[in-house]
């Protein structure tokens, strides 16, 4: 029986390695923003973040992810993501 290859990623704060699914991925949008991709399928650069609270706080605070994709991550994407870990 052969083993399903499940691709890797890596957090941009942390730099560990995590399955592709584990992972919140944050993309550009068409329309000039950024936005949060669930099913890690959206077109555009895209950039990965932990479940790790501290991570997504220092994410937030040096602007880690916003160089990453060369755009400002809306607080309201933040908001959401703290709310998911409350």
């Amino acid at each position: 029986m052969a083993v399903k290859y499940v691709p890797e990623r890596q957090c941009v704060v942390c730099r560990n390695r995590f399955a592709k699914p584990d992972l919140i991925r944050f993309v550009n949008g068409a329309d000039g923003g950024v936005s949060l991709d669930p099913s890690g399928r959206m077109n555009g650069r895209g950039a990965y973040l932990c479940h790790n609270a501290e991570c997504h706080e220092k994410a937030r605070k040096a602007g880690i992810v916003d160089r990453h994709l060369k755009r400002k991550v809306d607080d309201s994407i933040w908001e959401a993501l703290a709310g998911e870990h409350s």
